[in-house]
């Protein structure tokens, strides 16, 4: 999703649209984009420990924004101006998958939970936004309840209702007319015959005909499972639970026309938009910040301008011409060195780590690689030093990674089986060693997979095959489009067997930020697919499908938490992903801007709440 970790195309989500297994999509591509635990069912628990004093700022500095709010202020007024070098898949809540889509829809959109707006491990809580708590769920763990804020508006003045979730919801169903959102909604709710085909084709009366979605009265929600999942807190924080007015939807102006104008109950609305061109937006009048606490109207106006030149966006940024890049995937080279060699400049910079981990994924059913002890000699030979340099160094590609999962999942724990911090270059040494116990002491042979297309996976791999050749590993490079990478390629077993592709690059990150939500369907054996496969490594290990199964099933967030790090310590220990660098992106922080904070999953600015001076 962000520095080296790309966003939803059509391609990708055509790619891994069969990926979603047990709702545990894991974004490979790095769209995640956004990847807590599941809250108690019947309380609002807190996940992550946060101070209500969380540190502010009202001075720059490297890093200030990571964790404290840097100018914090509520003054009103002036116009908010957004470039990105592209344009959104959507802005059409219920059809979009990108990060920065999701962070940027919250001052349009009310879903029924969100992460709440806090800087630093602070805003990895998942708080309610229209409901008035998080889900109640059922003994069996098959229903989950919902009660919505009664006095919530459209920005016509509308009462928002349960019904308007509900339609929101069977919208997502409508994949023909609304292909690129999560199919979560489809994988997780009871099946329904004949299968239930969304508004758009629903002739029931008033198209209303998802039956595993029940509103009770206007003010509550109940979604009935096909299955206990734990982590639906997590599922009903997207964007597509935002409210949706059907009279909106349903006629010329709804549908793929909907992200033309969709109807506002957050602290903005559409005042205009050029589809590829340029939006604006303008507060709108029946927002009540006392129903939405974790979003701000502070601007007068909101101007995004789309399909920029990226080097002109850093530029436009650094002589305050320019206040946020809506892509928040952070500056290019030439601004990269401008401001890290600039003490005024960097001082106005952030550098967060992203919830995307760069990954080299051994592959334990390609031989000799089916014997442990020859991946840790991979694991062993590693260096980590030129790896990291071949994804843009410390501030641009990220730190070293000891751990498959990033830090900022929660119930991460820091550990480094195979010394990647204390020796990053390597130990030959003991990567012979390990050869030597594989049977395999003057080295073998293997294929390292990456995308063609992509400068830094091919500097990567060729990094990578230096590194093994030292320790006697030969490995040849075998380069993949990235449109097809997953589809056809490297995602593909019988093709990565046939090939002897024992190794491959990929970025991942997940949808929500905690274990079950990162490590479902990159480890787990049962996600392992034919095809649009992300368990590269088709590790197949009980013990990590058991505690993947006790995380989809446990309410208490305290034991979901303690989960994620013995499952990253046994994929370590199974040495079937080689970690490189937890992604970073270099962000300019312009002097202008008021309440800037990192929102901590995404590794962008918190969008929901910015301001000028």
């Amino acid at each position: 999703m962000i520095n080296g970790v790309q966003y939803w195309t059509a391609a990708d989500h055509k790619a891994i649209s069969s990926r979603i297994l047990k709702g545990g999509i894991h974004t490979v591509n790095g769209h995640r984009t956004v990847v807590l635990a599941a809250l108690s069912t019947l309380s609002a628990v807190v996940l992550i420990a946060c101070s209500s004093t969380s540190s502010n700022s009202d001075s720059a500095g490297y890093n200030a924004a990571v964790d404290s709010v840097v100018n914090p202020s509520m003054h009103k007024g002036g116009t908010l101006t957004y470039g990105m070098s592209s344009a959104p898949d959507s802005t059409d809540p219920g059809n979009t998958y990108t990060g920065f889509v999701w962070n940027f829809s919250h001052l349009y959109t009310m879903p029924l939970m969100t992460f709440k707006s806090c800087p630093g491990a602070c805003g990895l809580q998942l708080v309610p936004d229209l409901a008035t708590g998080p889900g109640a769920v059922s003994a069996n763990g098959l229903a989950w309840i919902y009660h919505i804020q009664p006095d919530v508006k459209f920005e016509n003045g509308t009462v928002v209702t349960s019904a308007d979730v509900k339609y929101a919801i069977e919208r997502t169903f409508g994949k023909s007319v609304l292909p690129n959102g999560p199919s979560y909604f489809q994988e997780l709710l009871a099946p329904q015959s004949p299968p239930y085909p969304g508004p758009y084709k629903d002739k029931t009366p008033g198209h209303m005909g998802l039956k595993s979605v029940t509103t009770p009265n206007p003010t509550t929600i109940v979604f009935h499972l096909a299955r206990p999942f734990a982590d639906f807190n997590y599922v009903v924080s997207l964007p597509q639970t935002a409210p949706v007015l059907p009279s909106a939807d349903l006629g010329k102006n709804g549908g793929i026309n909907y992200q033309l104008h969709p109807m506002s109950t957050g602290p903005y609305k559409f005042l205009s938009y050029q589809l590829n061109k340029q939006l604006i937006l303008v507060p709108n009048p029946y927002w009540n910040p006392v129903t939405d606490p974790n979003a701000k109207q502070l601007a007068s106006k909101i101007v995004v301008t789309m399909n920029m030149n990226a080097d002109d966006i850093d530029n436009r940024l650094m002589a305050n011409d320019l206040d946020v890049d809506l892509l928040g995937g952070g500056v290019q080279v030439a601004a990269r060195a401008r401001i890290l060699s600039s003490a005024v400049l960097k001082s106005e910079a952030d550098d967060p780590i992203t919830g995307s981990t760069w990954l080299a994924f051994i592959n334990t059913r390609v031989a000799p690689l089916n014997n442990v002890a020859c991946r840790r000699a991979i694991e062993y030979a590693a260096n980590k030093i030129t790896l990291q340099d071949a994804f843009g160094g410390p501030a641009a590609g990220g730190a070293i990674a000891s751990t498959v999962a990033p830090p900022n999942t929660v119930g991460w724990k820091p550990f480094d089986l195979y010394e990647s911090t204390t020796k990053p270059s390597g130990d030959l040494v003991k990567a012979k060693q390990e050869l030597a116990a594989c049977g395999h002491a003057k080295g073998f042979s293997t294929n390292i997979a990456y995308a063609s297309d992509r400068p830094k996976q091919q500097a990567a791999a060729l990094a990578l095959q230096a590194a093994l050749a030292q320790a006697g590993i030969t490995a040849g490079l075998n380069g993949y489009p990235l449109a097809t990478y997953f589809a056809d390629f490297a995602g593909v077993p019988d093709y990565a067997h046939l090939h002897d592709l024992g190794i491959s690059f990929a970025p991942v990150g997940a949808d929500w930020p905690d274990g079950y939500g990162f490590f479902y369907s990159l480890v787990d054996g049962h996600a392992i697919l034919p095809a649009g496969n992300s368990n590269i490594a088709e590790l197949n290990d009980p013990i990590v499908n058991g505690l993947l199964a006790k995380m989809a099933t446990t309410d208490n967030a305290a034991i979901r938490n303690s989960y994620t790090s013995r499952i990253d310590m046994q994929v370590m220990n199974d040495a079937a992903i080689l970690p490189v660098v937890y992604a970073k992106s270099l962000l300019y922080r312009n002097p202008n801007l008021t309440n800037v904070m990192v929102e901590p999953y995404y590794g962008e600015y918190n969008y929901a709440v910015l301001g000028l001076k």
